[in-house]
């Protein structure tokens, strides 16, 4: 599929130093940031319709069952 689009002279520049730097076309480096980037979005997007499905309370009962107690040598940061 071709796409047709126009991006400022500025942002060009540095799409072209860094596909030269990286050693890639412009066009495979066009489609790894755009692909990243929608995953990103899809990413955010999934996450935010999961917290939707969340319940502050039934966290917080989780919460307060965790012992207040220090965790173990083997079990700390």
């Amino acid at each position: 599929m071709n796409l047709n689009t126009e991006i400022p002279d500025a942002l060009y520049q540095q799409l072209e130093t860094l596909a030269n730097r990286e050693n890639l076309s412009i066009d495979q480096l066009i489609t790894i940031a755009l692909s990243a980037q929608i995953s990103a979005w899809m990413t955010k997007d999934y996450i935010e319709e999961k917290a939707k499905q969340g319940n502050w309370d039934k966290f917080k009962q989780v919460l307060n069952k965790v012992s207040e107690r220090e965790p173990l040598d083997y079990d700390k940061l």
